[in-house]
């Protein structure tokens, strides 16, 4: 399940990474368009703003995969291991529900949500329906973590 659940994880960052093209050529056609002719894109800060918000919620459970979070060990190294292992437990689990509950809203809301951006009527729904997925697959990689931090614990 480690093996499929990381390829899954894998394949929403490259996903999200594929906007990024888009998004640096619709920013520097706006630029080169207000800057050489007085022309802005219209929606081009509607656009990119959807695509920022896609490419960093499916990568948000990558970067937990990679350890590519912040971690600050300072406090927690000088404690002995097992109490280290017991709080790596204690957090990793306080983490799975608070983003358990942010899928779950995202998932509410989604269901909801009838409104459309201002400027291109863009639909909001699809982008809070990736708030449950982002959540979703992130909850996967923290019981992933979840199961190792026990099995640790138990070890020690």
């Amino acid at each position: 399940m480690r093996k499929w659940m990381q390829k899954a994880t894998r394949w929403l960052s490259n996903l999200g990474m594929v906007l990024l093209i888009p998004m640096m050529l619709l920013t520097a056609g706006e630029v080169i368009g207000r800057a050489v002719w007085s022309k802005p894109i219209p929606g081009s800060m509607e656009l990119s703003s959807y695509m920022l918000a896609v490419f960093v919620l499916l990568g948000v459970a990558y970067t937990h995969q990679v350890k590519g979070h912040v971690r600050v060990t300072m406090l927690i190294s000088r404690l002995p291991p097992k109490l280290q292992a017991a709080l790596e437990v204690l957090t990793t689990f306080l983490s799975l529900c608070i983003v358990a509950i942010v899928a779950w809203q995202g998932w509410v809301l989604a269901l909801e949500e009838k409104a459309v951006s201002d400027m291109l009527r863009i639909p909001q729904a699809p982008f809070k329906f990736l708030v449950f997925i982002a959540g979703f697959s992130l909850c996967l990689e923290l019981l992933l973590d979840l199961v190792d931090a026990a099995k640790s614990l138990m070890n020690r």
